[in-house]
This record gives C-alpha cells, sequence and structure tokens, in this order.
C-alpha cells in the first residue's frame, strides 16, 4: 500500500501540470506579479520531470522490500536486476531516459543558443556603430528595433530610426529594459522551457510555458526598466515601436500583438489594484507542488545514507 501512495505522490505533479498550466496561462493576477507566475511556471516544469522520474522508480522498486535501499545495495553488491521482472526494468529504464532525454535536449539548446549570441555579437560588431554615450550599439535603418544579445559581453542595440523616433525618456526606458533583460539573464531563464518544449513538443502544457514565460519576462523588465521613473515612458516607447509600418516581431522579438498589448496595457493601469496574496499564493503553490517528488526521491536516498547495512 505505501508504494501506491508513493506513485501517486510522484505523479500528482504530472496530472495537475496540464490543469494549472491551462489556468496559469490566463490567470489575471500572472500580469500583476510576474515574478510570481514565472516562479510557478518553473516549479510546475520541474515538479513534473521530477515526478516522472519518482514515479518510475517507485515502480519498479516495489518488489523490494525497503525498494530503492536495497535495489540499490545489490547493485553494489554484483547482482545487478536480479528480481526485477519485464514491467519493473521497463519502469526503471523510463526514471533512466527521462532525466537523460532532459538532459540531451538542455545540452542541445545551451550549445545552440551560445552559438546564436556569438553570431548575434559578431553581426552586430560589424553592422553597428557603437556609441559610447549610451553605450550602444546602433544599426542603419529606419524600422525602429531594439533588443540585446545577452553573453560575457552584452550588446544592447538600437537602430536609427529607433533614435530618431523615441524622446530621450523613452530612450532611457528603453534601455533599461533591454539592460533589465541582460542583468536577468534572461536567457538562461528561458533556457529550460526550450528544452522541454523540445524534449516533450506534444505535451499541451510545455506548449503554453514556452509562449507565456517570454511574455512574463518581459514584463519583469518592464518592472524594472520602470523603477525611479514614470511607466508611461515605456509605454509610450512600445507603442512608438510597433506604429504602422514597423513590426512588434523586431520591437520584441517572439511576442505576439496580444502580448505587446497586455503590456502596454498593464503600464498604463496604476499597480493599486495588485493583490498581494496572489503572490504569496503562487510561491506557496510552487512549493506545495515540489515537495511530492523530492520527498520520494529524497527518501530513498536518506535511506541508504542513514541505514547503509
Amino acid at each position: 500500500m505505501g508504494w501506491l501512495i508513493a506513485t501517486a505522490i510522484a505523479m500528482m505533479p504530472i496530472l495537475l501540470g496540464g490543469r494549472m498550466a491551462e489556468r496559469l496561462a490566463t490567470a489575471a493576477w500572472a500580469s500583476r506579479h510576474p515574478r510570481a507566475a514565472l516562479v510557478l511556471w518553473q516549479a510546475i516544469g520541474l515538479a513534473g520531470g521530477l515526478g516522472a522520474i519518482g514515479a518510475g522508480l517507485v515502480a519498479a522498486v516495489t518488489v523490494f522490500p525497503h525498494g530503492l535501499h536495497e535495489l540499490g545495495h545489490q547493485v553494489v553488491d554484483g547482482r545487478g536486476l536480479a528480481g526485477l521482472g519485464p514491467v519493473r526494468v521497463a519502469a526503471l529504464a523510463w526514471a533512466v531516459v527521462v532525466p537523460a532525454w532532459l538532459l540531451l535536449h538542455t545540452v542541445r539548446a545551451t550549445v545552440r543558443t551560445v552559438a546564436e549570441q556569438r553570431r548575434q555579437r559578431l553581426l552586430v560588431d560589424v553592422a553597428a556603430e557603437h556609441r559610447a554615450e549610451h553605450d550602444i550599439y546602433v544599426l542603419p535603418g529606419s524600422s525602429p528595433v531594439a533588443y540585446c544579445v545577452p553573453g560575457s559581453t552584452t550588446r544592447v542595440v538600437l537602430s536609427r530610426g529607433a533614435l530618431q523616433l523615441l524622446s530621450e525618456r523613452e530612450l532611457a526606458a528603453v534601455l533599461a529594459h533591454e539592460r533589465a533583460h541582460a542583468r536577468g539573464r534572461h536567457d538562461r531563464v528561458l533556457l529550460p522551457f526550450i528544452a522541454l518544449a523540445g524534449a516533450f513538443p506534444w505535451l499541451p502544457a510545455v506548449r503554453t510555458a514556452r509562449s507565456a514565460v517570454p511574455v512574463l519576462l518581459e514584463m519583469i523588465a518592464d518592472d524594472r526598466a520602470c523603477r525611479g521613473r514614470d511607466r508611461l515612458d515605456l509605454a509610450r516607447a512600445i507603442v512608438h515601436m510597433i506604429t504602422p509600418g514597423s513590426s512588434p516581431v523586431a520591437a520584441a522579438p517572439g511576442l505576439a500583438d496580444a502580448a505587446v498589448v497586455q503590456r502596454v496595457e498593464r503600464l498604463l493601469h496604476a499597480r493599486t489594484t495588485t493583490t498581494r496574496w496572489a503572490g504569496a499564493a503562487a510561491y506557496g503553490t510552487a512549493i506545495a507542488l515540489m515537495m511530492g517528488p523530492v520527498v520520494v526521491l529524497a527518501a530513498p536516498i536518506a535511506c541508504v545514507v542513514i541505514w547503509p547495512g
């Protein structure tokens, strides 16, 4: 009976993840608490992965009275997987293949991201003019463009069209936004979701996370950029950057029109309507979601350490 409870605990984040992802993607409070919503997305992804691994381990070792503890000692003693039937061997293989598959896609996504950032830095160095006044790189062209290329040496890039379009205060807000991305290393925050989308593209929750997280990162950068300045400056800058004849994708890569509108609306509305408990509830939910799979995975390891014999 104990293994049934353990399996249920391990599987719970997977079963809840899809439903939580659907609700979180449309939750009104998420735009008011983007950091809390991001943490909850991270918890959903991590708990789902750990739950999948834990469920496989629990299903594999139920034949042993002391579960993974006994299996571990059996492997160390050279008896291998003796006593495990085909189903339990398959479950154990699942528990090994899932993290290996995730690691493979994480490494692949990391290599591609680093290579793309290096390529973009080289292109910027060749095509753009560095201006020491704002420590920016200016590209020729009339279309308004603003973005940053993170890495060991970050480049904040704007087009001449953007510089001509924005006022001094709007320009300062845009630069603060892009540097907030760089300081927060939002490229690294996004990387696990890129890896998950590559590993499990058929899962609706994964696809939803992949589209929702970049928007939250934009909102987090918006909030950081607005510290000590009028939020209307950044709102005006965003509106100017997406005027007819310019591309909202160029101004905010990867974001749909609806996401840009959502960003502008939250900047225009005062934050007096913010509900403090929503953020605290999101952090609490993230912790609760992680506890089940962590306990399932940590308990056998603790047993081996405490009772090594």
